[in-house]
């Protein structure tokens, strides 16, 4: 024997067929490998030391490990000032070319056996203390760790749009603390919920991720209410005093402008028949023909106010005596003005006597003024009587001798003229 086997083949000292193969210099790689696993399987997946050195690979194992050389002989030589890590699996780079050997390679542990993951050597100075797992290099490089790389947000379950891109991480993230974080935009943003609560936590059916202050809602296609007019000018929280959610408002114009309501209630709630978004002083034209008075002829043009005196207009009266003071007959014709007159003007006559009484007007008397035979100045109506004698009678030439059946002689053409009669 060449001399005494290292100490980790010393228990194979007396069996050489462990790693000689009788009269054959080739067998001896091929033994070397079957105990030497770790090895056997670098070379043939070209990974490692072993499978990525050209030269290791197509070598015999006896090139660079030779025995017989004493129990504490070092027959795997390595000069760390001129090994190439590069045909390792970690390639150093970063603050980790400058490192020392010792700082990742343990006394008395196989080189090989060495880790490559950032934990296992940096787990003491872990900031995260382990919430964002072990996967160091997702974040960090190695040229620091204090200089995080582009954390690529768009793979989470939160990818950052908006003002979100420039928020810096503790934001969202105090106290070094990534996972199991609220999602919603109330998580991170209740304490500056101006609505205290009350719109819910839906926040992005208002707000927008690039400015709180811009509101998107659309009341239009989001609601049954629509707004217009004033509407739009109004706050919000002038009408949703309450919780959104909660309490379903009513969209009657009375359940907001009740106090403001000049008729007390006294027209109902339908404010839309009359008044504009607009502008409460801006009134529409109400169909006036719905009401039991119709408006017609010079009545249509006739500011509103001139006969509703008071906002509770149903208690402007209908009589045309109500509203037109009867200087002309003073009474005499009673209160029935549309008898004679229509809306179209006080001098459109209408009134027939033949057909409207039983004193047909014929010869003289269709030119009599009416308050010849109405003389009467009262609003009573009174029966007059319709014989020739009941007005006439102070023009009787006969001071009654012929009696007062004046129509035997006279007919109503003239008085003067005697009616020939058979």
């Amino acid at each position: 024997m060449p001399g005494p086997l290292i100490e980790g083949h010393a228990k194979w000292e007396n069996e050489c067929e462990k790693c000689h193969e009788a009269f054959s210099r080739q067998g001896q790689s091929a033994l070397c490998l079957d105990c030497h696993k770790d090895v056997s399987s670098d070379r043939s997946s070209k990974k490692g030391f072993h499978g990525r050195d050209p030269s290791a690979a197509n070598r015999d194992c006896k090139h660079c490990h030779t025995d017989h050389k004493g129990r504490a002989a070092q027959i795997a030589p390595l000069d760390k000032e001129t090994f190439n890590h590069e045909l390792t699996n970690f390639k150093l780079g970063g603050v980790h070319a400058s490192a020392r050997c010792e700082g990742c390679h343990a006394p008395a542990v196989k080189y090989r056996k060495a880790s490559g993951r950032c934990i296992d050597c940096h787990k003491s100075n872990d900031a995260h203390k382990g919430r964002l797992g072990e996967d160091c290099q997702k974040c960090h490089t190695e040229q620091s760790w204090r200089e995080a790389k582009l954390f690529d947000h768009a793979k989470t379950k939160f990818p950052l749009v908006g003002s979100h891109k420039s928020a810096p991480c503790a934001s969202c993230h105090a106290g070094e603390r990534y996972r199991d974080i609220g999602l919603t935009c109330v998580s991170c943003h209740k304490p500056q919920d101006k609505h205290s609560g009350r719109y819910g936590e839906k926040c992005e059916t208002c707000h927008s991720s690039t400015k709180w202050t811009e509101v998107r809602f659309n009341h239009d296609k989001s609601t049954k209410f629509p707004l217009r007019g004033k509407h739009i000018e109004v706050k919000c929280d002038t009408c949703h005093t309450g919780s959104l959610y909660r309490d379903k408002l009513s969209t009657a114009c009375a359940s907001c402008h009740q106090k403001n309501d000049p008729h007390k209630g006294q027209l109902g709630t339908r404010c839309g028949s009359c008044h504009q978004e607009t502008g409460w002083r801006k009134t529409t034209a109400f169909d006036h023909d719905v009401t039991r008075f119709p408006l017609i002829g010079l009545h249509a043009a006739v500011a509103c106010d001139n006969c509703h005196k008071t906002p509770r207009f149903k208690d402007a009266p209908m009589a045309c005596e109500s509203c037109h003071k009867d200087t002309k007959h003073e009474g005499r014709l009673g209160s029935a003005c549309a008898r004679c007159h229509n809306p179209n003007g006080w001098s459109r006559w209408r009134f027939d006597h033949s057909k409207s009484t039983r004193f047909a007007l014929t010869g003289k008397h269709q030119a009599a003024h009416c308050h010849s035979c109405h003389a009467t100045k009262s609003v009573v109506k009174i029966q007059l009587d319709t014989s020739c004698y009941g007005c006439h009678s102070a023009d009787d030439s006969h001071r009654g001798a012929f009696g007062r059946a004046c129509e035997q002689c006279h007919d109503t053409a003239t008085f003067r003229q005697r009616v020939q009669r058979r």
